[in-house]
């Protein structure tokens, strides 16, 4: 058996002076608590409160950063999903482990193994059944159950990713019967919003009957929206998603975009309508929030369901999701020319693409007061990632136009694995410009809580 211990120095850097100011910077930051205001939990895990029935459900079936990279090397979908004997799927996952060397996503299920577990050995198969049953024991106790995993972590609020159609049932029994615990819904309307989508006729007439709202018109298709917003909001929702394929807005006269909105609805679409609507949405959710409040976010960049033979048989979010090139530029300008001085609306944007992040994001954060830089997303929220972010876009945006951390998972334990990693990086960072005298260590110690915590805090108003 190997001794998988985590260094405590670890992603700090490997100069012994750098490395004494990034030690002293995370220690003053290490035990703060976790803000995660954008992530996709499970509403049913914060509502209910049910245990995690297995090592599997909990590490592997959920978590496209683990699947992607089985299937990659050849694991059949059917040899880790849902419906297989959950310690043979375990059993496969420990047999592949040694796949992860080096990613990201070997530290988050180290750190979980470690610091929740107490497991300090290496997985792999000869001690996958040691790990799935110390996992799967512990996870049959109350100490293990969602509501208190949040507690133990130091969950201060988190926020999942709703349709507009949910009736936020799980928000609200968390909320009534949880005192110590703040899980607060996020608007995504791409349900709704998306043509392409299989169930946009659909759901947007269930839109219509949520709100008494004739959806079949366009005005009444945008108060049914700031109806179910408003409703959202009432639940304790500080935010709006939208997790568009492109960056692209417009800003159409209202006849314009009444007559693009009747061709997408009664399936008479002409090419380019369903990006233009999407194009037109944004605009017009951004207007929203200008009325009322509700911070906007756009992950942009992602070719979805890329495999159409993965989609098919196995559905979406099994992993084969792409990065895209995205103009940021030219996307968000009819936006921005409609409100993005009035300073009542908060955009925070996302990317995949990271050439992006000095051309683009960072001249535009750095000029726009309505324009906030999320921090890396999903292939990127590495350790790399994450420096090569710094490095791109603090120099044109500073820090103060970014949004902080968040960690965007889905996975429960890989949440404060996560936010670790991040001010691990940040503080490693930081402790280079008070190396090379660009910052004092006082600005250094005072903007390591504001990456930590305080920046998504008011970014997301929390």
């Amino acid at each position: 058996m190997t001794d998988a211990t985590l260094h405590p120095d670890r992603l700090f850097p490997p100069d012994p002076g750098m490395r004494a100011i990034a030690r002293a910077l995370y220690e003053s930051v290490a035990d703060l608590p976790i803000v995660s205001p954008h992530g996709h939990t499970d509403p049913a895990w914060w509502g209910t409160d049910a245990p995690f029935a297995n090592a599997a459900e909990l590490f592997v079936t959920p978590d496209h950063y683990v699947t992607r990279m089985l299937v990659s090397q050849g694991v059949p979908f059917e040899a880790i999903s849902a419906g297989t004997d959950p310690r043979a799927v375990w059993s496969t996952f420990a047999a592949h482990y040694h796949l992860f060397a080096a990613t990201p996503s070997r530290l988050w299920i180290d750190h979980a193994f470690q610091h929740v577990f107490g497991l300090t050995d290496r997985l792999g198969p000869d001690t996958a059944d040691r790990f799935y049953d110390a996992i799967t024991e512990a996870l049959a106790t109350d100490a293990f159950r969602p509501r208190a995993l949040y507690e133990r972590f130091g969950i201060a609020a988190i926020a999942t990713t709703d349709s507009p159609l949910s009736d936020l049932t799980h928000h609200a029994r968390a909320a009534e019967d949880w005192p110590a615990g703040r899980v607060l819904p996020t608007y995504r309307p791409d349900d709704c919003v998306d043509p392409e989508h299989p169930g946009f006729r659909r759901n947007v007439e269930t839109l219509g009957a949520l709100t008494g709202c004739d959806t079949t018109r366009w005005q009444g298709y945008l108060e049914a929206h700031r109806k179910r917003r408003a409703y959202f909001a009432a639940h304790g929702a500080t935010a709006t998603d939208h997790g568009h394929p492109t960056a692209q807005t417009r800003n159409l006269p209202e006849g314009q975009a009444s007559a693009v909105f009747q061709r997408v609805l009664r399936g008479h679409a002409v090419p380019g309508d369903a990006e233009t609507f999407r194009a037109q949405m944004l605009t017009e959710m951004a207007r929203m929030s200008v009325e009322d409040g509700l911070v906007m976010q756009l992950h942009a960049g992602s070719s979805r369901n890329h495999s159409d033979l993965v989609f098919r048989r196995h559905g979406r979010d099994r992993g084969f999701d792409i990065p895209a090139r995205t103009d940021y530029v030219a996307g968000l300008r009819p936006l921005l020319n409609a409100v993005g001085m009035d300073p009542r609306l908060t955009l925070i944007l996302f990317t995949l693409d990271e050439s992006t992040y000095a051309r683009e994001l960072a001249p535009l954060a750095g000029a726009y007061p309505s324009l906030l830089l999320g921090p890396p997303w999903w292939f990127h929220d590495s350790p790399e990632g994450m420096r090569r972010y710094r490095e791109r876009v603090t120099e044109t945006a500073g820090f103060h136009n970014t949004a902080g951390f968040n960690d965007d998972t889905r996975a429960l334990c890989s949440i404060p694995a996560r936010h670790d990693m991040a001010r691990r990086a940040d503080c490693a960072f930081l402790a280079t410009l008070v190396a090379d005298h660009r910052l004092s260590e006082a600005e250094a110690h005072a903007l390591a809580p504001a990456l930590a915590t305080g920046l998504a805090r008011k970014a997301y108003k929390l």
